[in-house]
């Protein structure tokens, strides 16, 4: 009797507050199925996650059974094609696979001749046991002793027989190649003027605007940070060279070597004229011709005003 009364005054407390019997049971079974759902959704996910990586799982392994292409299977024209773009670690390394393809002297001769165009021991028989896979190491060392002491490095490249005691051969072989230090190169060719004689011949500056021979000149030939003898004596061999490579051009400008060395020099300053940024007040394209035609009177107007525009517009000329 008891209880029996406790059950209807509980349903008229749930019936005052808004809750219905068949309403809190629907309620009540919306949050499980809720729950259900969410937990089903998670299930879903995770399956779906494991489908994932079971399938990058077997395309890694498929991958790793299929391995790397073997150039040995390949037409050795494709294989050698395609070695030629490794550099000189890269087919070291290469080696270690496919060691025959790897080590063929015409890839290791192309790398040799890439990076220095020229040595004295190309145009010679090659001696017994001769590699051109040697042959790159001993140009690397060479360069290197050369980067940390000029004359060491040209001693060791004579020693191998790489290069011949010749000024001639040794401007070649800087002339063509690109992995020299700069600053040793100017030492060098400051002490040896006969190398820096011969390396001078060696630039052709016919057709050529004055400009941008010069800058040609000096991306071989650097120029001192300073001004001095050795600037100067680098001036007056590029004038000489540049008049006798544009006789007809020298013939129509009236310019002498004479000539050629003052336009050099006026673009040389008004490069830093125009470049530095300490400079404030920049040289005017009329103030520059009224101090070079000062300077060399038989000099055309227009000729040195192209003058000025090309450094204007392209920038330093030994930079």
């Amino acid at each position: 009797m008891g209880q029996g009364l406790w059950r209807v005054a509980r349903n008229q407390q749930l019936q005052h507050q808004g809750y219905s019997g068949p309403s809190y049971l629907t309620r009540e079974h919306g949050r499980r199925l809720a729950t259900n759902s969410i937990s089903n959704t998670n299930h879903r996910k995770q399956a779906q996650g494991g489908i994932d990586i079971y399938h990058l799982l077997k395309t890694r392994k498929s991958k790793e059974q299929e391995g790397f292409i073997n150039l040995e299977m390949l037409p050795p024209e494709l294989s050698f094609t395609i070695l030629s773009y490794l550099n000189a670690t890269d087919l070291c390394l290469a080696s270690c696979v496919w060691q025959d393809l790897a080590n063929d002297e015409l890839l290791w001769q192309g790398l040799c001749k890439s990076t220095w165009g020229h040595c004295s021991i190309y145009n010679k028989n090659p001696p017994l046991g001769f590699s051109f896979r040697r042959l790159y190491m001993q140009l690397d060392e060479g360069s290197l002793t050369f980067n940390a002491n000029p004359d060491e490095g040209v001693n060791y490249f004579m020693s191998k027989g790489i290069l011949d005691d010749s000024p001639k051969e040794i401007a070649k072989f800087i002339f063509c190649t690109r992995t020299l230090n700069w600053k040793k190169l100017r030492i060098y060719l400051d002490e040896r003027r006969d190398v820096l004689d011969d390396l001078v011949t060696l630039h052709n500056f016919r057709n050529q605007f004055l400009p941008n021979a010069l800058r040609e000149f000096f991306k071989h030939i650097h120029a001192p940070e300073e001004r001095g003898e050795y600037l100067e004596t680098l001036i007056t061999k590029f004038s000489h060279r540049f008049c006798a490579c544009n006789p007809d051009l020298m013939r129509e400008l009236s310019l002498s070597p004479d000539a050629v060395y003052v336009l050099c020099y006026s673009l040389i300053l008004l490069s830093i004229d125009l470049t530095s940024p300490h400079v404030k007040n920049k040289m005017s394209k009329r103030e520059f011709i009224r101090n070079t035609r000062r300077a060399a009177q038989n000099i055309s107007e227009d000729f040195v005003g192209h003058l000025y525009d090309n450094i204007y517009l392209i920038g330093h000329v030994a930079a």
